[in-house]
């Protein structure tokens, strides 16, 4: 196990009696580490020493091989932990360096991205794409012309919010909102309880807020794996986020939701609409902003839509006299590079975190962006830097080496301190249980938040800039939502440098902060539905 200090070789050697030796050194000899290519100890040379040794050797040799492997490793942290602040920063500068992207791999991605697009949008290759490309059916933008009251159903976890929105001139609107819970029970009971429960909810909002004997239209804002067949018509593929409802799968949840209200016979809802959050953070911007083309989550998850051409969308059915040039796409490009197709820029941190993700070999292009994961990404980073003693004197804590302990928002409070500063680093790892943090110590978490936060971004900009690409319009105005857009301190202006050196000559586009996606834009999906319906002439 050599390194090289001070300019001259040393090494570690491990007597047969089981002690390690540093060569060259004395026992009180303190050498500063230099130039030590990459910075990093790993356990896997002394591992594969130990194991040469016992094969060799007998058990009681094994035992000693086996400690002085393990003094080794502590040597050599020892050694890392006495290296000059600058040394140290070098050393997270390196092992960072696989964290960032060159020009060349993001136009790479690109390329790829594009690639992908195509074969989810193209028939007879769909069936085997990582990204999807759903039609969901929407073919209209809001124009601010819709008026009226409409409800809104979000659905997407062990909470559900009903909404009552009162669309009004000048881009004006009145919300009302109540969250309910779903109990344990009826999450795995069968669907007839859950969606009896949904519409008992409805009828009680309703009566609350004196439009019981209205009849209101309602958008759907459905966040879980969906099939849609139709704006109104969308099947089920499998239950996540702990439900297990029987005799969903498979089936229209339009249909079971439609079935459970007229089983009260109490209220009057015409479901117009089913979407996902995407398409609502689209549909919410477009209200204001009529160039509103694309809609992007940063979120927890990750994912966009956008409206593509008609002729390019093969699995969309287009019915003869329907003459509107687009439709709403949702990609779905959690799952892009699921085939390998990320593998060139995945790091060893990104594997770590899918190996132990409850969806392995899912979701890549998911795990290296989202909210869900990003903290984790850097608290892994951070373990192997302080194992080899590079970070608080190689003194770690039960909270640092726990999984899932490190939270994005984290990230954006580390990131947010004024240059020079650490204040909200500190805080944060008072909270890991690390109380000893040097300003150098500081200074290189601060960085390694920012190597991944900048990689996020990066990934990001290059999906939307290759959709911007696709698109060909002159101007594009990009609605975003998801806590690491809306609360990282400096995403909004990595995507915006990024997306700006990718696009075409003569293109230009903006970021607009969506309000409410999964609310108001359920709702506007509806007013939109229903404005269409009033212009359509009757068969």
């Amino acid at each position: 196990m050599d390194r090289e200090l001070n300019g001259a070789m040393r090494s570690v050697s491990i007597n047969s009696n089981g002690t390690a030796q540093l060569n060259g050194h004395s026992r009180d000899e303190t050498d500063r580490v230099g130039g030590v290519p990459g910075g990093v100890v790993t356990a896997t040379a002394a591992a594969a020493a130990a194991s040469q040794t016992t094969t060799k050797c007998s058990s009681t040799a094994n035992a000693n091989a086996t400690a002085a492997t393990n003094a080794a490793i502590a040597l050599e942290a020892n050694l890392f932990a006495a290296a000059s602040a600058s040394e140290k920063k070098k050393m997270v500068h390196e092992l960072c360096q696989q964290l960032l992207l060159t020009d060349e791999q993001v136009q790479e991605l690109c390329y790829r991205i594009l690639h992908e697009l195509r074969r989810g949008l193209a028939k007879d290759t769909h069936p085997k794409a990582n990204v999807k490309c759903f039609v969901t059916y929407v073919q209209d933008l809001p124009n601010g012309n819709e008026r009226g009251k409409f409800l809104a159903l979000d659905l997407g976890g062990t909470n559900f919010r009903v909404l009552l929105i009162h669309l009004q001139e000048n881009n004006d609107f009145q919300m009302e909102s109540r969250i309910y819970a779903i109990p344990q029970h009826i999450m795995i009971g069968s669907g007839t309880q859950l969606f009896d429960h949904i519409a008992e909810c409805l009828s009680n909002f309703m009566a609350e807020h004196n439009v019981y004997q209205e009849r209101l239209p309602l958008g759907f804002t459905f966040s879980f794996p969906l099939r849609q067949l139709g704006l109104t018509k969308g099947l089920l593929e499998t239950w996540t986020k702990g439900f297990n409802c029987a005799g969903v799968v498979n089936e229209d949840v339009v249909q079971l939701l439609k079935d459970a209200i007229a089983r009260r016979g109490d209220v009057q809802i015409d479901v117009c609409a089913i979407l996902n959050d995407t398409t609502g953070t689209l549909m919410s911007c477009a209200w204001k902003n009529h160039n509103c083309k694309i809609g992007l989550i940063v979120g927890t998850g990750a994912n966009a839509c956008y409206m593509e051409r008609v002729e390019e969308a093969e699995l969309f059915d287009v019915e003869a006299d329907n003459k509107k040039p687009h439709v709403l796409i949702n990609t779905e490009w959690g799952a892009f590079g699921d085939n390998g197709a990320l593998d060139f820029v995945r790091t060893e941190f990104d594997r770590d975190i899918d190996v132990h993700s409850i969806n392995p070999g899912k979701q890549t292009f998911e795990k290296m962006i989202s909210g869900m994961y990003m903290g984790e990404l850097v608290r892994l980073v951070l373990v192997k830097m302080t194992h080899a003693g590079i970070l608080f004197n190689g003194q770690d804590s039960e909270v640092l080496n726990t999984r899932g302990l490190f939270f994005t928002k984290y990230v954006s409070e580390i990131e947010a301190d004024e240059p020079g500063t650490f204040t909200n680093c500190r805080l944060v790892l008072e909270e890991l249980g690390l109380t000893n943090a040097t300003d150098g110590d500081c200074a290189n978490v601060r960085y390694i938040c920012e190597c991944v936060s900048k990689r996020a971004a990066h990934l990001v900009s290059a999906g939307i800039a290759t959709l911007i690409n696709k698109m060909d319009e002159p101007h594009v105005t990009v609605g975003v939502d998801g806590s690491v857009y809306r609360f990282h301190p400096k995403f909004h202006n990595l995507m915006v440098e990024k997306i700006s050196k990718l696009i075409k000559p003569g293109i230009t586009f903006d970021l607009m902060l969506s309000e409410d996606g999964s609310g108001r834009g359920a709702a506007l999906v509806a007013a939109v539905a229903c404005r269409e319906d009033m212009l359509s002439p009757k068969k």
